[in-house]
């Protein structure tokens, strides 16, 4: 997905979905520009489409994914019986392959997990895969190809692998920069930068 200049969409959103987004560098710049701005303008009344549309913005930079992907995501959630559209849409998100890289901690921002995927990096069960979108499941074992863990690529892995916390629904042994799926991804929704509640309203008006 091609984005534009980053900070620029942060600061349209009102949210850090790029890494570049949460340093101190851009919240400085960010401050600056509001006391430059002052308090002269009258911030506009937003109505209820433009804070959707914002919160669906969030999620697709947050998650790296073109606008057709994410709507095929919500039609299959909402579609899915027995299961609530918010838990089902997050699933679905969660359950791409560079998301689970990116989980995994083997890269540090998910557009470095998409790279290592498409530039065949990652295996799943042993054989190359170079599918971001991939849909991962339950029993799959993930791991970087025995020719690219001398890669640039990975030269750092294990140095911040160390204050890397992995979610519950995955295990990943730092030795051998193989990992497992033991469960369906689940995320708490607290520590979203976006209302997944406001996309799926988005996505049934």
């Amino acid at each position: 997905m091609i984005i534009g200049p980053k900070y620029k969409i942060c600061k349209r959103l009102g949210s850090g979905v790029f890494d570049k987004c949460q340093t101190q560098k851009f919240t400085l710049a960010d401050e600056k520009s509001k006391k430059k701005g002052g308090s002269k303008k009258r911030p506009k009344q937003m109505s209820e489409y433009g804070k959707q549309l914002i919160e669906k913005q969030k999620m697709r930079y947050t998650y790296g994914i073109a606008e057709k992907q994410l709507a095929k995501y919500v039609k299959e959630a909402i579609a899915r019986k027995n299961v609530k559209p918010a838990v089902q849409l997050i699933e679905n998100i969660e359950s791409r392959l560079d998301n689970v890289v990116y989980r995994l901690g083997l890269a540090k921002s998910r557009q470095m997990a998409r790279q290592m995927v498409s530039h065949g990096h990652i295996t799943i069960n042993g054989k190359k895969v170079t599918i971001p979108s991939y849909r991962i499941s339950k029993g799959l074992k993930i791991g970087v190809r025995e020719g690219s863990k001398e890669s640039g690529l990975f030269l750092n892995t294990k140095e911040y692998l160390k204050d890397h916390k992995n979610p519950s629904w995955v295990t990943f042994d730092e030795k051998s920069l193989k990992g497992e799926i033991k469960g369906k991804p689940a995320v708490d929704v607290t520590e979203l930068l976006f209302d997944i509640s406001s996309v799926l309203e988005f996505y049934s008006r």
